[in-house]
């Protein structure tokens, strides 16, 4: 029966896979399998069928463990909830955090930083600012806000697309070092898998790298040769808005202020994030976005507007995987050398370290494979799969493998995917124009990453 549960999951991630050809949201088979998976662990606990590693790990059916194996399989159900909540609030907090900036059109300020007709300036600048926002404000706002801003700078479309795609190599970079610049360093953060500094410390160098060489070689393509025409006038409409540059400096400061508050406080990051919410709504509340601001124009300002605006389907998305990972990682498949119980993903791990003995390899793969699969469910997989220390070699390399190897295809991050929607930039254009540069990147920054810390193993 164990393997009818691994079937959904096979199932459920293809469908998450494949939800482009499907036509298909990925938010309903991961919800599905999710259910499905810990409606059969329930079953087979009551009948005998499976054996479920609870909080305290040990290993127990409720045939076996009667009452007490029961309060463990809720205790197990209700940690790994909890675990995945405080993951969602996070993600809630910045989301809003990012959408009252951008109603008060506090990025609009980012068009003044642009004063260039070079094609090799503009896409230098670009590229920084993709690097940069993207640590702060994770890598999928940083890309979406970045293609608005080209769209007011480049009016040639065809153009336009080399630098959209550019941005989505620069925005993985840049997101894979900061606990809060992609969802799988902000999910290994929270676990407390990694810390902020360590992260930056051994991270930073090859995310540069990784950013910086596809950079260097692009310069020297045709694309980027001779200028463009850049319209520097100012909008009227966004020089109007007071509140932009209060209300884009305050939210970056507050987010920025969340590894702060966590380290000083040791207080769980969604914490943090609650304060830096409600700092930002609180001024919001009151800051005039407008000379002739009137109270009926406030709600166009306002953080309910904002929550309106937030993409709830990509929160239920993470539910459902991280909680259909959840339910594989209390699944017991065996035991190990020293006779403990070892869950599916557990199982797994000790399968490909006998496979592929060298861990370096098997976390380049896993890189590899974040370009065609999402890369969410493989860090949550890898979470479950590997026991290892805070702030071990192996995490840091998983969160830049999984950050930076998405790039590669313009489907396999959500920064790519973003860029892809906006642009309609087309799969095999990207395929023959960008994976190459990205793939050099991403090579080399996993070198760096070698050659500066020795590896993992």
């Amino acid at each position: 029966m164990t393997s009818v549960i691994i079937l959904i999951f096979i199932i459920g991630y293809l469908s998450i896979t494949l939800e482009h050809p499907l036509k298909l949201d990925k938010t309903v088979p991961a919800l599905i399998m999710a259910s499905l998976i810990w409606a059969f662990l329930a079953v087979g606990f009551h009948y005998g069928w499976y054996d479920v590693i609870d909080t305290h790990e040990h290993a127990w059916s409720y045939l076996t463990g009667g009452e007490a194996a029961e309060e463990g399989f809720e205790n197990t159900l209700l940690h790994h909830l909890g675990k995945t909540a405080e993951i969602l609030i996070f993600l809630i907090g910045a989301m809003t955090i990012v959408e009252i900036i951008d109603l008060h059109r506090g990025f609009e300020v980012l068009k003044g930083a642009v004063r260039t007709r070079s094609k090799k300036k503009l896409l230098w600048i670009i590229g920084i600012l993709a690097f940069i926002l993207s640590a702060i404000i994770d890598n999928l706002t940083a890309t979406i806000v970045l293609i608005t801003l080209l769209r007011k700078l480049i009016v040639n479309r065809d153009q336009r697309l080399w630098f959209a795609a550019m941005v989505v190599i620069a925005a993985n970079a840049g997101g894979a070092w900061s606990p809060i610049g992609d969802v799988t360093t902000t999910m290994l953060w929270i676990a407390d898998n990694v810390t902020a500094m360590k992260l930056i410390e051994y991270v930073v160098i090859p995310s540069v790298i990784c950013f910086a060489i596809p950079y260097f070689i692009a310069m020297y393509l045709p694309a980027f040769k001779g200028e463009i025409i850049v319209d520097t006038e100012e909008d009227e409409e966004a020089e109007r808005l007071l509140s932009s540059k209060t209300m884009l400096f305050l939210g970056l400061g507050m987010i920025v202020s969340v590894p702060i508050f966590k380290t000083l406080t040791h207080l769980p990051p969604y914490m943090g994030m609650m304060l830096a919410l409600g700092v930002v709504w609180l001024v919001s509340e009151y800051i005039h976005p407008e000379e002739d601001f009137t109270q009926e124009r406030k709600h166009l300002y306002s953080a309910h507007k904002a929550l309106s605006r937030i993409e709830i389907s990509s929160i239920l998305f993470f539910l459902g995987i991280l909680m259909a990972v959840a339910g594989l990682e209390s699944l017991v498949y065996g035991v190990s050398e020293a006779g403990d119980p070892v869950g599916t993903l557990r199982y797994v791990a000790e399968i490909l370290n006998e496979a592929i003995p060298n861990q370096d390899i098997v976390v380049v793969i896993l890189g590899v494979l974040s370009a065609i699969i999402d890369n969410v469910p493989l860090v949550a997989a890898s979470m479950g799969m590997y026991e290892a220390p805070t702030d071990s070699l192996l995490w840091h390399f998983i969160a830049y493998s999984a950050g930076t190897g998405g790039s590669m295809l313009i489907i396999g991050s959500a920064a790519g995917v973003a860029a892809m929607g906006m642009e309609k930039i087309d799969f095999i254009w990207y395929l023959k124009k960008i994976t190459w540069l990205a793939f050099i990147g991403f090579a080399a920054g996993a070198l760096a990453f070698v050659l500066l810390t020795g590896g993992t193993m």
